[in-house]
């Protein structure tokens, strides 16, 4: 039996923190980037980047002062028991998680701040067993606002899928805060692929893909990105994205639904394995 107070303290507990703190995977491929980069302006601004990051985690402070949208991606078992309402305590966690931080919610017709950073996004998935495991991402709105969907026809195929994403980064140019990171999801229907392009950004960041085949993709997408020459904070160089991440999932015969979610280089998020 899980309870709800617990769990709604845990996850305020866990946001909190890791709206502190940039992911450390991100942080060694923004020095990676900076360490191979040509390009002296965009040396200079991921020199920044790194600077700031530093600051953030060594003050307990903000890296970024967009804190986001909270979204939360719960994995339920289909046995487990609460002594009450799961949804009512994951609110809870996220309006306590987000106490000292910027409140960015609000009406989308009347703009009318909600105050507390909630209500968050949530996505559920039932599985076997009595787990629970909750993975937040805060999602910025800077980034957020440049991704995109492309339903293409099959004949596009995977020069096409290359192609769209391309598009959607060119387009963005230096507004979502480059070097990015890229979530892709690619088939089932329009909405489903902007929830696997969500998904993907919570592998770990720069971790290839298990299937070769959408390993290969993301290899190929990343590096037709970076030759935008967009670069860091768009002054140019070899680093407009640091990973793409792709996931998939079958798709009806006549589509190829295509999507893909910007994620600046402040990346934030953790995973919270209540059962353990």
């Amino acid at each position: 039996m899980y309870k709800c107070s617990e769990i709604t303290e845990k996850l305020a507990r866990g946001i909190d923190a890791s709206l502190k703190r940039v992911d450390c995977r991100v942080v060694d491929l923004l020095r990676t980037a900076c360490a191979e980069e040509t390009n002296r302006r965009a040396v200079w601004a991921l020199d920044q980047i790194l600077e700031n990051d530093e600051i953030a985690e060594r003050t307990d402070s903000y890296p970024c002062q967009d804190t986001g949208v909270a979204m939360l991606f719960v994995t339920v078992g289909t046995e487990a028991r609460f002594d009450g309402d799961l949804a009512a305590a994951l609110e809870g966690g996220v309006r306590r998680g987000y106490a000292q931080a910027r409140k960015s919610i609000a009406h989308p017709l009347t703009r009318i701040n909600t105050q507390d950073n909630t209500p968050a996004v949530i996505y559920y998935d039932a599985v076997s067993g009595d787990g629970l495991k909750v993975t937040f991402l805060a999602k910025g709105a800077g980034s957020e606002n440049m991704g995109g969907v492309r339903m293409l026809t099959p004949s596009k195929g995977r020069q096409g899928i290359i192609d769209a994403v391309v598009n959607i980064v060119g387009e963005a140019g230096a507004n979502p805060c480059p070097p990015i990171l890229l979530g892709v999801g690619i088939g089932g229907t329009m909405d489903k692929a902007c929830v696997l392009s969500k998904r993907a950004l919570l592998r770990p960041c720069g971790e290839p893909h298990p299937d070769p085949l959408v390993a290969s993709l993301e290899a190929d997408i990343l590096s037709a990105v970076n030759a935008l020459g967009i670069g860091a904070q768009g002054l140019g160089g070899n680093h407009t994205a640091l990973a793409c991440a792709a996931e998939i999932f079958p798709t009806h015969i006549g589509m190829l639904p295509v999507a893909v979610t910007v994620q600046c280089h402040s990346v934030r998020h953790t995973e919270i394995d209540f059962s353990r």
